[in-house]
């Protein structure tokens, strides 16, 4: 039976309490995300987080079994991002929130998405204006 991203279990994703009330930023990296595109086939990504915490901060082996169903699911990118972005901030709530994937080349062609929590067409308030590349 095939996979699709209604079979991706979100509640895998367990948090930690904050331990402090201030801003801080957390960067994670998944140097290689798989998962089965639209034509089943293999497709190889990173996926760089931005999180500022509220309440509850990643834990991080539930982040890493949560990523890993991805391998047997057939999704394209574009929804790939969209479903772990909502299940982030429905689990974890953050301040906020930036999810950049970066695709490797199919048929020479790479892609590169980013989802922000700030931006205005998603509620944000545009807070954090300067938007460079990210350096990990």
């Amino acid at each position: 039976m095939k996979k699709t991203y209604t079979d991706v279990d979100f509640t895998i994703l367990k948090s930690i309490p904050n331990p402090d009330t201030k801003t801080y930023e957390i960067k994670l990296k998944q140097p290689e995300l798989t998962f089965l595109g639209v034509y089943e086939q293999p497709d190889f990504s990173s996926l760089y987080i931005l999180f500022y915490p509220d309440k509850k901060i990643i834990e991080l082996k539930s982040l890493k079994l949560y990523l890993h169903q991805y391998r047997d699911i057939i999704i394209s990118y574009e929804r790939l991002i969209n479903i772990i972005f909502d299940d982030i901030t429905k689990v974890y709530s953050p301040k906020r929130l930036r999810l950049v994937l970066d695709c490797n080349p199919r048929g020479g062609i790479s892609s590169r998405l980013t989802q922000d929590s700030d931006w205005k067409s998603l509620g944000g308030k545009e807070e954090y204006k300067t938007y460079n590349e990210d350096v990990w």
